[in-house]
């Protein structure tokens, strides 16, 4: 069996610490044009992309401007998001030592995200991670997100990969663990550096739960590197 060529990380919750930055984002645009939501259902949609949850609140209380509407809270939530995000990104401890280790063993790296290009570049800027991985793939760069497979599909694409049995998906949220099993990934492991906790991520399909993105050096070893995958 292929080894493993690439790994795939989500970003916030993944390998960048979530302070619940995005809920309350969503949550602030949201009440400001009088959208009904509950927190518990924002938390569900955590690694969506924006455009689509906003749109699923806005369309369910059936408004006769929908499309006007979603653009406005739209365009608020991304002006909370990005002044959150000008001055909290903390990466998660023993990201950086992962990513060398990869590198080290000629493993590419990517990113997915929910977020838009803009906030993913910023992200990227303010961690010092400009140009440390093959690709960064954004809600922008696809037509639907999360749980669709297309964002991991696009960093195959962009890193040169073509085989789903070479590559590792990592995220800390249901819907990262449902885009890794629709893209058909060798490995979906779920990380517990999010929001969501371990009873929660056990409900998706996966192939392994740890602690962080520290972790997973000694899971590929453990796991992938004489090219058989272990049963979860």
């Amino acid at each position: 069996m292929a080894s493993i060529k690439l790994v795939v990380f989500d970003i916030a919750g993944t390998i960048v610490e979530d302070h619940g930055d995005v809920v309350r984002a969503f949550a602030a645009a949201l009440e400001k044009h009088r959208i009904p939501f509950t927190h518990s259902e924002l938390e569900e949609w955590k690694g969506a992309a924006k455009r689509e949850v906003i749109r699923h609140f806005v369309e369910r209380q059936s408004s006769s401007a929908e499309t006007q509407l979603v653009e406005a809270v739209y365009s608020d939530f991304r002006s909370l998001l990005e002044e959150r995000y000008q001055q909290n990104v903390v990466p998660i401890a023993g990201a950086d030592a992962t990513f060398d280790w990869l590198r080290q063993r000629g493993i590419r790296i990517a990113t997915t995200s929910g977020f838009y290009r803009e906030i993913v570049d910023l992200i990227l800027d303010k961690a010092g991670w400009r140009g440390t991985f093959n690709a960064n793939i954004s809600s922008s760069d696809v037509s639907l997100g999360r749980p669709a497979p297309y964002m991991i599909f696009h960093a195959m694409e962009a890193a040169g990969v073509t085989s789903v049995a070479e590559v590792i998906n990592v995220g800390d949220t249901p819907l990262d663990l449902q885009a890794g099993t629709n893209a058909g990934a060798r490995g979906v492991v779920g990380v517990l550096t999010g929001f969501h906790k371990e009873n929660r991520l056990r409900r998706e399909p996966h192939t392994d739960l740890v602690a962080s993105v520290a972790n997973l050096p000694e899971l590929i070893e453990m796991q992938w590197s004489d090219g058989r995958p272990r049963p979860s």
